[in-house]
């Protein structure tokens, strides 16, 4: 029994470690590219949506909505709280989805599509709770709810579903 709690912590700490590695390389990374990349031009955008989309079982326009609201379209993104790329992947989940650099965009896209339908499947089709968790994470909607009293996952929320709704 003790050993396999050891065995438990030191897995923990590993992986603690190995996050902590990957974050790094990726702030290293970013720090040595442009700080404001541009915007991919729309026909790749067009096709990395396409793609990551169908690959996902998703509706495009999901997919493109939840990217514009995330980075702009912009492959080289860095949120202040350490999320990266076109869909905003916090390095611990890019991991989790086996992303080797969040920063290609096609990579970054299909993983996040793939988290995507995964929040939604676990929130029975509720795009809302769905979007809610994909920005202030599902722990904090299993809390609630609901869409977490955030203001700024309120909005995001909200911004998503309305231009879905105008389209």
């Amino acid at each position: 029994m003790q050993n396999s709690l050891e065995q438990q912590r030191a897995s923990v700490q590993h992986q603690r470690e190995s996050a902590r590695a990957v974050f790094q390389r990726q702030a290293s990374f970013a720090q040595s590219t442009e700080p404001a990349c541009d915007p991919l031009p729309e026909p790749m955008v067009d096709q990395l949506v396409t793609e990551s989309a169908t690959s996902a079982g998703l509706d495009p326009k999901v997919i493109r909505e939840v990217a514009r609201q995330e980075s702009a379209f912009r492959p080289c993104a860095v949120s202040s709280k350490g999320a990266l790329g076109l869909m905003q992947l916090m390095p611990s989940t890019a991991q989790d989805l086996n992303v080797s650099n969040p920063f290609d965009p096609k990579e970054n896209m299909q993983a996040g599509s793939r988290l995507l339908k995964v929040l939604l499947e676990r929130y029975e089709g509720d795009l809302a709770l769905a979007l809610g968790a994909y920005n202030a994470g599902p722990k904090r909607v299993d809390k609630a709810g609901t869409v977490p009293n955030i203001p700024e996952t309120q909005q995001y929320v909200r911004n998503i579903v309305e231009k879905l709704t105008l389209d």
